[in-house]
C-alpha cells in the first residue's frame, strides 16, 4: 500500500521533463507523456511529427536545457544513453536533498534506470512507473531497495519530515542492511507502521532510554531540540512538521521582529524551528507584509481565519480588548493556532513581546 500511495502522489504532484533525441525516443516519450498529469516532452524539430502536437522543439544544447530546467522540474526522463546524461548533468549536481530525480531509458524501451536521487528525488518510483507504462524493466541500484527493505530517507519523504543531517541517513541505512539493532524514539507511531516488522528496530519511550540501549544506531522522530550531551554520530533526527505558530501583531510590524519572537520562544521551549508547519493569524492580517515575509522565511503557508471563526474557539487566555476593538475578535494567536492545528493542543499560551503576540500549538 505504501508503494501505491507513493505512485499516486508522484503522478499528480511531480513536474516531469521528458527529453528525447531520436525518432524512437520521441515515440516512446509520447507514450510516457500520456501517463503523467504534468509533463513536457522535448524532441528534436525533425521528430516533432512523431512526438505529437504538444511536444516542445529541442533547439538548444542538452547541457543548456538541463541547466534551465534543473530547478524548475521535479524529475527528468531522458530517453538516451546514460553517458550523455551524466556528462550533461554533472556540473549541476548539488545534494541528494535538492537534486531532481533523473531516470534514463534506452530508445528501445527495454530499461528504465534510476540514475540520480533515487529516494528523496523520487527517481526510483519514477523508474518503476516508466517501466510499468511501457513494459520495460526498472533498474534500481539503491541497496535498501535491492534488498527489499524500506529506508530512512524514504520514511522521511513519505511523511514530509525534515532530515536534520542527511549524512546520518547513510549510517542508519547501512546499519539496517547489516541487520544491526537500531533504537527508535517515535511518539507518532509512523516508523513502526512504515517498517512493518522489517529491520532490527527497537522502540523506546525516551531519548535517554534509547541511548542507553545496546543499539548500534538511533532514530529520533521529534520536534524537540536534542541536548548536545545526548547527541551521537550514529543518531538520525527526523523533524515532523507539526508546530503551528499563532501570531497576532500590530500593523507595520517587521518580519525581523516577528522572527525574533518566534525563535526565542521556540528555543525557550526546546522546540526546533524545522518542525514549524504553518503560521496562523486573523483574516484581517492577511496582507500584513511582515507576517507574509516571516512565513516565507520559515517556508510555510500563512493561514488566515475570520473573526467569526476565531471567536468560536475556546482558549485559556481572557479576551483581548485590543483585538476585539481592532478586528472584532476576542483573540488571535491562540484560536488561530488551535484552528490550524486541527484539534491539537497548545504548547505555549499566548505571550506578548513588543508588537507581536505568539502562541504555539502542536498538530494531532
Amino acid at each position: 500500500m505504501q508503494f501505491v500511495s507513493l505512485w499516486i502522489n508522484f503522478i499528480f504532484a511531480m513536474k516531469i521533463a521528458i527529453i528525447t533525441i531520436t525518432r524512437n525516443g520521441a515515440r516512446l516519450g509520447s507514450r510516457l507523456k500520456s501517463g503523467f498529469a504534468a509533463a513536457d516532452l522535448y524532441a528534436l524539430p525533425k521528430y516533432m511529427g512523431t512526438a505529437g502536437k504538444d511536444a516542445v522543439p529541442l533547439e538548444e544544447p542538452l547541457s543548456s536545457l538541463f541547466a534551465r530546467l534543473w530547478h524548475a522540474v521535479d524529475g527528468f526522463i531522458c530517453v538516451m544513453a546514460t553517458g550523455i546524461v551524466i556528462r550533461s548533468v554533472a556540473p549541476l549536481l548539488q545534494s541528494k536533498t535538492s537534486d531532481p530525480g533523473v531516470v534514463v531509458m534506452d530508445d528501445a524501451g527495454k530499461f528504465a534506470i534510476s540514475l540520480l536521487s533515487g529516494h528523496l528525488g523520487g527517481a526510483n518510483e519514477l523508474a518503476e512507473r516508466c517501466a510499468f507504462m511501457v513494459g520495460a524493466r526498472a533498474v534500481i541500484t539503491t541497496a535498501t531497495d535491492a534488498n527489499g527493505l524500506p529506508s530512512f530517507d524514504m520514511l522521511a519523504r513519505e511523511h514530509g519530515w525534515i532530515i536534520e543531517d542527511i549524512s546520518r541517513v547513510k549510517i542508519l541505512n547501512s546499519l539496517l542492511l547489516d541487520d544491526e539493532k537500531i533504537a527508535v524514539v517515535d511518539h507518532t507511531g509512523l516508523v513502526r507502521s512504515f517498517f512493518h516488522g522489517q529491520g532490527r528496530l527497537q522502540y523506546h519511550d525516551s531519548f535517554v532510554a534509547g541511548l542507553r540501549s545496546e543499539a548500534q544506531g538511533f532514530l529520533f522522530v521529534t520536534n524537540s531540540i536534542i541536548p548536545p550531551q545526548l547527541r551521537a554520530e550514529n543518531l538520525l533526527v527526523l523533524r515532523p512538521k507539526n508546530l503551528i505558530l499563532g501570531i497576532g501583531c500590530n500593523s507595520g510590524t517587521a518580519a525581523d521582529e516577528i522572527e525574533g519572537v518566534v525563535l526565542s520562544n521556540l528555543k525557550r521551549l526546546f522546540l526546533s524551528p524545522a518542525s514549524i508547519a504553518a503560521v496562523a493569524t486573523a483574516e484581517a492580517k492577511s496582507g500584513e507584509a511582515g507576517l507574509i515575509e516571516a512565513a516565507a522565511r520559515f517556508a510555510v503557508p500563512l493561514l488566515c481565519y475570520s473573526s467569526g471563526e476565531l471567536n468560536e474557539v475556546a482558549v485559556p487566555s481572557p479576551p483581548s480588548d485590543h483585538a476585539l476593538a481592532a478586528i472584532g475578535a476576542t483573540g488571535v494567536a491562540e484560536p488561530a493556532a488551535l484552528l490550524a492545528s486541527g484539534g491539537g493542543q497548545l504548547l505555549l499560551k499566548k505571550v506578548k513581546s513588543g508588537n507581536v503576540t505568539l502562541a504555539v500549538a502542536v498538530k494531532e
